[in-house]
């Protein structure tokens, strides 16, 4: 009989002790460091699944603190830290596959921009007919030489920057692109006499 008071006091102390655990504000501070971390790393541009998955895991253990269950929130803490870390040592493969990316869509454009510079000089009568379009085409050639350019300077440094630039470039290209199928479709036009 003694031997079972011990035990029912023993037990009834554990539970006292678990119940009264500390939250783990030293992972908890140690998770926001690694978010940090992998934010200013780059993360949210080059692994953004990651960093996305580790948000989560963050979340998961706020979720925990709330209900005051601090053994699972420090663990969900620690696993969460570890996410961040995983995350910010992904951005330099996520932005190389990105410069990857980008360097290819800029030989595209190079190409584009090549067949659109022979479209020109073909429909260089159109445009010396109306002035404006003269006007439009070497302002549009002049920006689209210097984005091209400054897509090859900044691909190594700025893949995200340099991949939404050939997206803008791209859409100028499309624009002449129609606008000389136009021309092109004009001259084709019997004239009425």
């Amino acid at each position: 009989m003694k031997q079972l008071k011990w035990l029912v006091v023993v037990v009834s102390l554990a539970f006292l002790f678990a119940g009264c655990s500390k939250p783990p504000e030293a992972e908890h501070q140690a998770a926001k460091s690694a978010m940090d971390a992998a934010i200013s790393s780059g993360a949210d541009k080059y692994a953004a699944a990651d960093l996305d998955a580790a948000k989560k895991k963050l979340d998961e253990a706020e979720g925990y603190m709330k209900e005051k269950k601090y053994k699972e929130a420090k663990q969900a803490y620690i696993d969460a830290k570890a996410a961040f870390e995983k995350a910010a040592a992904g951005v330099e493969a996520g932005k190389k596959a990105l410069a990857d990316e980008a360097t290819s869509a800029l030989a595209t454009a190079e190409e584009q921009w090549g067949k659109l510079e022979a479209k020109a000089k073909q429909e260089a009568r159109q445009m010396a007919k109306n002035q404006q379009d003269k006007e439009a085409w070497n302002s549009d050639s002049k920006a689209m030489s210097e984005g091209l350019a400054k897509v090859k300077e900044t691909i190594a440094t700025d893949p995200v920057g340099a991949k939404a630039k050939l997206e803008e470039l791209k859409g100028m290209m499309n624009n002449w692109d129609n606008r000389f199928e136009e021309m092109a479709a004009a001259a084709r036009k019997p004239k009425k006499k």
